[in-house]
């Protein structure tokens, strides 16, 4: 019987993220899960039959991220695979607490912390991996770089098209900081999915969302080729699919300057000020 595993999951009470830890923790792995809804929480352990742990926080807060991250460093010195499913649309930009556009700090910056934050713990398993799923692929031309945050000229779609980019970067930038680690890093995009789609819309973009439930592919469908990512790790350090479709990685879309000048900005835009 292979030994039990453990397994992070932001975004773990909805969607794509729900399903993946309840499958987990019905297979025997520890599930640890992080998500800013209780009674979706409580509702996750009730499932999970003791195999489950629901780690309260708000993704988008600075603060909060350091929390959990310092108690998931603390309390799990191994941890197999961190999967980053956390995404919440908003239709309207809105700053968090830290002063940050929210998609951005939610989207992106939280899961700049949990990668590298997480990566001592992650090298300790025999077999470490971070799915990231955020729909790798692209353009550069997606990527404000004179306004990171949308300060000008703000859409709901821009906002996550932006983050999805960035996370591509962050893919690239870790595995650069990293060269002889053995955590692999995959970006993934499941394709359009009927999930619970969150989210703060306006009345445009709520039909379209009815719309993309009512015709997406069905959650297990979406999460069959994650599973076997986690199970069965990539051996190069980083790898993209798009919907069970393995994409190059080397070409302009994944630029290690780029990476390299994001990386900096976000150090020094979570950096705390003297």
């Amino acid at each position: 019987m292979p030994a039990m595993r453990t397994i992070v999951i932001t975004g773990g009470t909805d969607g794509i993220g729900r399903y993946l830890a309840q499958a987990y923790a019905e297979r025997g792995d520890r599930v640890v899960v992080i998500g800013r809804n209780a009674e979706k929480g409580k509702a996750f352990l009730e499932r999970a039959g003791g195999h489950g742990v629901f780690l309260p926080a708000d993704l988008g807060s600075l603060e909060q991220n350091r929390a959990v991250l310092d108690e998931l460093r603390a309390g799990y010195p191994v941890i197999d695979a961190l999967v980053l499913c956390a995404r919440f649309f908003r239709s309207n930009r809105v700053e968090t607490e830290d002063g940050i556009e929210a998609t951005f700090a939610h989207f992106y910056l939280s899961r700049f912390l949990f990668g590298h934050e997480l990566h001592e713990n992650l090298e300790r398993a025999a077999r470490p991996v971070i799915v990231n799923v955020a729909g790798p692929g692209g353009d550069l031309s997606a990527v404000s770089w004179n306004d990171i945050q949308l300060t000008q000229h703000y859409t709901g779609g821009g906002a996550l098209g932006q983050g999805g980019k960035l996370n591509d970067l962050l893919g690239v930038a870790y595995v650069q900081q990293y060269p002889t680690g053995k955590t692999r890093y995959v970006l993934v995009h499941p394709g359009v999915t009927a999930t619970a789609q969150t989210g703060d819309y306006d009345r445009a973009t709520q039909l379209m969302v009815e719309n993309l439930r009512r015709y997406g592919k069905p959650i297990p469908v979406a999460a069959a080729p994650i599973f076997e990512l986690v199970d069965s790790p990539p051996a190069d350090p980083l790898t993209a699919v798009i919907e069970g479709r393995r994409i190059n990685v080397t070409g302009r879309a994944f630029d290690p300057t780029a990476a390299r000048t994001l990386d900096a900005l976000t150090r020094e835009l979570i950096t705390p000020r003297p």
